[in-house]
């Protein structure tokens, strides 16, 4: 069985959320710390990496990281590290390749710290499919938004995803970039990319805004 990292990115400005909040009236809070079912986000969201076969959990932090630092304190597993970016200014694309040169296995999974509702199942599916694929160290398992299997385009496809930790050296050095722009890189190179089928709607939503945050807890009230 092949070594797995998980790293999770939760470096972000945390801008729109917090532009919501002010807009409202409402307290100024990180939105990773925002709570389902009593939990902070960044919490919920390791926690479930945590479940998988991943051998460890790399949380990489920038911007806040101050306030993120006591929702990871109280997770007890030793495959939990933190890191911090050097510079908290960059782009999504130098967070990952932060995580990546401080994982310590050939293979990842990749979160963004706002998905607490990607299941541990998509994600240990997203591992399965990258491991049995046919050239592991040339594809990318990602969450499909709409058609499954191998694609043709990147279009509109982000995290959660896996690869191999070369495949993402090769392409985050240098770039200061979020993530789509290399994922359509990746293809136009002949990088297998292959669409994992979700486990439910609430999945692909990504808490960036306050809106989000309520359609979450919306949803996940509904399926009690």
């Amino acid at each position: 069985m092949k070594g797995i990292s998980c790293i999770i990115t939760a470096a972000g400005k945390n801008r729109r959320m917090r532009e919501d909040l002010q807009n409202k009236g409402m307290e100024i809070k990180h939105k990773l710390l925002l709570e389902i079912n009593q939990e902070p986000i960044l919490t919920l969201t390791v926690k479930k990496a945590l479940k998988t076969i991943s051998d460890e959990c790399v949380v990489v932090l920038g911007h806040f990281m101050d306030d993120l630092y006591p929702s990871l304190e109280e997770i007890n597993d030793s495959r939990l590290i933190t890191v911090e970016n050097p510079d908290v200014d960059v782009e999504l694309s130098q967070t990952l390749l932060n995580g990546v040169l401080n994982a310590k296995h050939d293979y990842c999974l990749c979160l963004a710290g706002d998905q607490p509702t990607v299941t541990k199942e998509t994600m240990q599916n997203l591992i399965d499919q990258l491991i049995k694929s046919p050239e592991p160290e040339n594809t990318v398992t990602i969450l499909a938004r709409g058609e499954t299997g191998y694609l043709n385009s990147a279009r509109g496809l982000g995290m959660p995803f896996a690869c191999h930790s070369s495949l993402l050296e090769q392409y985050l050095r240098g770039e200061e970039d979020n993530l789509n722009p290399i994922l359509r890189r990746m293809v136009a190179d002949g990088v297998s990319l292959y669409g994992v089928q979700g486990q439910n709607e609430l999945e692909l939503i990504n808490i960036n805004r306050y809106k989000d945050y309520l359609i979450v807890l919306r949803l996940l009230d509904e399926k009690k």
